[in-house]
């Protein structure tokens, strides 16, 4: 849940939402944020691969660039999220678009030059001087995340590449209009629980 903006914005809609999220850091600004707003999402800390909730409970599911691109195994977490929904229930998820993979991290005429292959799976790590992991994300093709939903025994109802606004000038980090108007960088999956 990170700091939890998408959990109260759904309370906010009617929902009963509970967030989870395992970084205690990420937790304690979500709590500040409930503190500011007045909103009581419940927050869980937890690893998206083990939930701590009761099975068949939950009536939808929603992660926006949350935990999936960070754990080893979205096989894990997608058996997780069924396990927790009800039969029928949706699960939506966002990711960067495993396109966005291939390119380097600029958001020029750099950035639309392809680097590394679609189907590289290798980790994409930080480390700290220790030599020690402190950022770690998981490359996942399209077909590995469709294959693993299907596994799981979730059906794709939708996969919404959404494309570059008209009249978006900003660039933030690596998005640009440049690279926009050439290739999706957000893959959303619309699934069901079978």
């Amino acid at each position: 849940c990170g700091q939890a903006a998408c959990s109260r914005w759904l309370t906010e809609q009617g929902a009963h939402a509970v967030a989870t999220d395992l970084s205690a850091g990420m937790l304690r600004h979500a709590r500040e944020g409930n503190a500011r707003t007045g909103l009581a999402v419940p927050l869980v800390q937890a690893n998206a691969e083990y939930l701590p909730l009761a099975s068949g409970t939950f009536d939808a599911a929603c992660s926006a660039f949350g935990a999936i691109p960070f754990v080893a195994s979205v096989d894990a977490v997608f058996a997780e999220v069924h396990r927790v929904l009800r039969p029928g229930a949706p699960w939506v998820f966002s990711v960067t678009h495993p396109m966005r993979w291939i390119f380097p991290d600029d958001p020029g005429p750099l950035g639309l030059t392809v680097t590394q292959p679609y189907f590289d799976r290798t980790p994409y790590v930080e480390v700290d001087d220790e030599g020690t992991a402190t950022y770690v994300e998981y490359h996942h093709t399209l077909g590995d995340y469709v294959r693993a939903l299907a596994a799981a025994g979730f059906a794709l109802d939708d996969l919404v590449e959404p494309e570059w606004p008209a009249g978006h000038t900003r660039v933030w980090g690596q998005w640009s209009p440049l690279r926009g108007k050439l290739f999706p960088g957000t893959a959303i999956f619309r699934t069901h629980r079978s």
